[in-house]
């Protein structure tokens, strides 16, 4: 299986900013297109094979997470020049100071939380770029380290600034080391739930939020004040999350009634993501509390214990979460019923 190139904006908005001709948005526009072109030739090269998973790999005892941040310096040649290692003293670089926390957090919500010793579960030492190239409207995952643009200053903030950005991009790496999901169709899109949904744990880790306190919302605070919007996603609403006339509408839809069919997108991974989004934050919602709690856990179990087939369905998906939720918490328990009814709620059949 080939890792696939796993960035957290959508093709079909960086489409959508390309095309603005107004001088306003210049820079943007320019900047959409270098990044759409990145995506296209980094996928197109694609050939990094995925290290099979150990038997026994869950029960490692998690280590101390290990860090090094890289200065790209505006070129795009990984991964640039060391400028913080693990514990190592701030630099005064927001971005390089903003990736250092982000992956700490998140090596904190998978040790403490699930128990996984960093991302492959074998203690792997977390990578990150920062100023990747100029103007870069991406961050994304390559296998093997984080790499973060930092935007176009026009629609586009800084790519560090959002912790459920950098959670989400690890995640894709969490994917990648366990089930190994497809990055097409509903596989595909189910690939991008799971990072939603851990990127927005990281970050309710962080905060130490409730599920009823978090905004359920994915890369809020990386768009200028010149958008009409608030996030990338919403998991708690998805189709909300902005509608801006450089941008358009919020694409995802909330249940199987909207599902989109398209080739684009890789079958509209980025796009009917939003489905699985609903059903994890119906089930947060109904259980209370944390939400790394039952309802995280049920979804780690899913990924990671070894059942899922990388080309998994919704359907395929869903029924292995009422799987684990019974294998966790017992058939007649309230977590076991609330993922049934999750499901039930978007229209997806389990």
């Amino acid at each position: 299986m080939l890792v696939p190139f796993c960035s957290i904006i959508p093709p079909y908005m960086l489409q959508r900013l390309a095309q603005q001709d107004s001088p306003e948005f210049s820079s943007a526009a320019g900047a959409a297109r270098k990044a759409l072109g990145h995506v296209e030739s980094f996928q197109a090269a694609r050939s990094q094979a995925v290290p099979a998973l150990p038997p026994g790999l869950r029960d490692v005892k998690p280590g101390p997470v290990k860090r090094a941040i890289y200065d790209a310096g505006g070129d795009e040649t990984l991964p640039g020049n060391l400028v913080r290692k693990e514990g190592g003293t701030a630099t005064g670089d927001a971005a390089a100071d903003e990736a250092y926390d982000g992956l700490g957090a998140t090596h904190r919500l998978y040790a403490e939380a699930f128990g996984r010793d960093s991302v492959d579960g074998r203690g792997l030492k977390l990578d990150a770029t920062v100023h990747f190239g100029k103007l870069y409207d991406n961050a994304f995952w390559n296998g093997s380290q984080m790499v973060f643009g930092d935007g176009d200053g026009e629609v586009f903030e800084r790519f560090t600034k959002s912790v459920s950005v950098i959670g989400h991009e690890l995640a894709h790496g969490v994917t990648q080391y366990s089930a190994g999901l497809a990055y097409r169709n509903q596989a595909g899109a189910l690939n991008e739930s799971m990072s939603d949904v851990f990127g927005s744990l990281v970050e309710q880790y962080v905060k130490n939020q409730s599920a009823a306190q978090a905004s359920w919302l994915i890369g809020e605070g990386l768009f200028t004040p010149k958008v009409q919007g608030r996030a990338l996603r919403s998991m708690k609403a998805p189709g909300t999350a902005y509608d801006d006339d450089v941008l358009g509408k919020d694409p995802q839809p909330d249940s199987m009634d909207s599902y989109v069919r398209t080739s684009a997108d890789n079958g509209g991974v980025h796009i009917n993501s939003g489905i699985p989004n609903r059903a994890f934050y119906l089930v947060a919602e109904a259980l209370g509390g944390y939400a790394w709690d039952a309802p995280g856990r049920i979804w780690y179990e899913t990924l990671t214990n070894g059942s899922l087939p990388a080309s998994a369905t919704f359907s395929v998906f869903a029924r292995a979460t009422v799987r684990a939720a019974g294998a966790l918490f017992g058939q007649e328990s309230p977590e076991h019923d609330a993922v049934g009814a999750a499901w039930e709620t978007v229209k997806v059949k389990v």
